[in-house]
C-alpha cells in the first residue's frame, strides 16, 4: 500500500467479506449482492425522445457527432439522471459512469438504478479497479476481446456497503482527492508538452541555421554572419551555407520484387522503417508482395500520402516497402540523418503539403507528394562537417529532453497508481475518511 495511505486512519474492527477482491471490510458495513442495491433499467426508448449518450472511460457523455451511430434508434435503453451505466463488453473495459442527465444508450450497455446507495459512491465503487476486474471475471465469452458480462451475472457480485452517511463522506472525499490528483497529472502533462515543444524549437533552429556552433565560446549561438537564402520559408541562413534542390540530393530508384520473399517493412512516424511483423499481426503471404518495391541499406523512404506529417525513414536493412512509397538513393556527400530530421519538421511539412497534388480540396489523405515536386523543393545545405556536428547536438538535445519527459511520465504513473489505490482503499473500507 502507498505510504500516504498507510498513515491514514483505519476502522476499529474488521470482518472477512468472503471475497478476494474486497478482502476485509469494516465490521459495520453490510455484505450484500449487487442485485440488492441496484435494479436493472430495461425500458426501451427512442433516441428522438431521449438524446443519445456515449458510455466512455471518462464517464457518460452526450454522444459525439463523429461517434458510430446505430441504425436502430428506436431500440435503445432508457437512462435516467443518477443511473450507473456500464458497457458489457471486455473490449470497452472501464467504460462506465453515473449519468448526470436523462438519455438513451445502445443495448450493449447495462443500466443500473441505485437503491439506497449514493450515486457518486456507486460511481467510485463500480469504477474501482477491483470491481472492474471482478465484473469481467464473472462474464463469459470465447476470447478475451469478445468477453461479455450480462446483468444476471453482474447482479451476483458481492459488495460491501457502508451507511448512507459514510457513502456520502467517502464520495465527497474521493471527489476532492481525485480532482486534486487529476489536476496534478494535467500540470505534468502540460509540462511534457512544453518540453517537447521547446525541443522541437531548438532542433528547428539548429537544422535551419538560426543557431550555429561557436568554437571560440564552445556554445551554440545565433549566427553572426548571415545572408538571405532567397527562399521565403527558409529566410536567412549562415553566410557559408548553400541552398540546394532536393533532386540533387535524392534520386528515386524503383526496383520491384519478383518473389515477394524479402522482409516487408512498414513506415512509422516515431521509429521509421521497421519489420511489418513487429508492428502488425496481419499476415501477408509472399505472393501478395510480388511487385512491391525493393529497399536497400542507406536509402530514404517516403510515404507520398503522409509526407506532410513527416512519415520518412532511412533503411537499415534490405527488404520491401509498399509500392505507393517512394524510395530514394542518397546522392552526394551528405549526412542522411540531417535531412531526415529536416523532413520531420512542421516547417518542412508545410512545404510538402503545398507541393502535394491529388483529389479533394487539400486533405492530406487524398494528396500525394510526387517525386518531381519533391525534387524541386529548395532546402538548406550546410557543409558536411556541420551536418554531422548538428546531428550530434540534436542527439544530445533529444537525450536531455527525453530524460526530463521520462521523469515526468514516471511521476504521472505514480499519481495514477496512487489514485487507483486510494479509490480501492476508500470504497472497501481499508481507510477511514470521516
Amino acid at each position: 500500500m502507498n505510504s500516504k495511505l498507510i498513515t491514514m486512519p483505519k476502522y476499529e474492527a474488521y470482518k472477512n467479506s468472503g471475497v478476494d477482491w474486497i478482502g476485509s471490510v469494516p465490521k459495520s458495513w453490510e455484505i450484500t449482492r449487487l442485485g440488492m442495491r441496484f435494479s436493472e433499467r430495461r425500458a426501451k426508448v427512442s433516441d428522438i425522445d431521449f438524446p443519445p449518450l456515449s458510455v466512455t472511460k471518462r464517464g457518460i457523455l452526450p454522444q459525439l457527432e463523429n461517434a458510430a451511430k446505430t441504425k436502430d434508434g428506436e431500440n435503445r435503453k432508457l437512462v435516467k439522471s443518477g443511473d450507473f451505466v456500464i458497457n458489457s463488453r471486455s473490449d470497452r473495459k472501464g467504460s462506465s459512469g453515473v449519468s448526470d442527465r436523462d438519455g438513451s444508450v445502445s443495448l450493449i450497455n447495462i443500466v443500473l438504478e441505485p437503491k439506497g446507495i449514493h450515486p457518486k459512491f456507486s460511481e467510485h465503487l463500480l469504477k474501482s479497479y477491483g470491481f472492474v476486474e471482478e465484473y469481467y471475471r464473472v462474464g463469459r465469452g470465447i476470447v478475451a476481446d469478445l468477453w461479455t458480462t450480462r446483468y444476471d451475472e453482474m447482479r451476483t457480485i458481492t459488495l460491501a456497503v457502508p451507511s448512507y452517511e459514510e457513502q456520502t463522506a467517502i464520495a465527497n472525499f474521493l471527489d476532492q482527492k481525485t480532482t486534486q490528483i487529476n489536476e496534478a497529472i494535467a500540470i505534468k502533462e502540460k509540462q511534457i508538452a512544453l518540453l517537447k515543444e521547446r525541443k522541437q524549437i531548438i532542433i528547428q533552429k539548429a537544422v535551419t541555421g538560426e543557431i550555429v556552433w561557436n568554437e571560440q565560446a564552445s556554445v551554440w549561438t545565433e549566427s553572426a554572419e548571415v545572408k538571405d537564402s532567397g527562399v521565403d520559408w527558409i529566410g536567412q541562413i549562415p553566410e557559408h551555407w548553400k541552398i540546394i534542390k532536393l533532386k540533387h540530393l535524392f534520386r528515386e530508384k524503383t526496383v520491384r520484387s519478383t518473389t515477394g520473399t524479402e522482409t516487408l517493412f512498414s513506415l512509422r512516424m516515431e521509429i521509421g522503417l521497421v519489420p511489418h511483423n513487429d508492428v502488425s499481426d496481419k499476415y501477408i503471404p509472399s505472393e501478395n508482395l510480388v511487385d512491391y518495391k525493393i529497399v536497400e541499406v542507406g536509402q530514404l523512404v517516403m510515404n507520398r500520402m503522409r509526407a506532410a506529417i513527416g512519415i520518412f525513414g532511412l533503411a537499415n536493412d534490405y527488404g520491401l516497402v509498399s509500392p505507393d512509397y517512394a524510395v530514394f538513393d542518397v546522392m552526394g556527400d551528405i549526412n542522411s540523418h540531417y535531412y531526415l530530421t529536416l523532413f520531420k519538421l512542421p516547417l518542412m511539412g508545410m512545404q510538402f503539403r503545398l507541393k502535394s497534388k491529388g483529389m479533394g480540396t487539400g486533405s492530406s489523405g487524398f494528396m500525394r507528394l510526387y517525386t518531381e515536386n519533391f525534387g524541386n523543393i529548395k532546402v538548406p545545405n550546410p557543409p558536411l562537417k556541420e551536418q554531422e556536428e548538428l546531428m550530434q547536438f540534436i542527439s544530445q538535445t533529444e537525450q536531455s529532453y527525453a530524460i526530463g519527459v521520462l521523469h515526468l511520465q514516471a511521476q504521472i504513473k505514480k499519481l495514477k497508481e496512487y489514485k487507483t489505490t486510494l479509490i480501492n482503499s476508500a470504497v472497501t473500507g481499508k481507510i477511514k475518511v470521516a
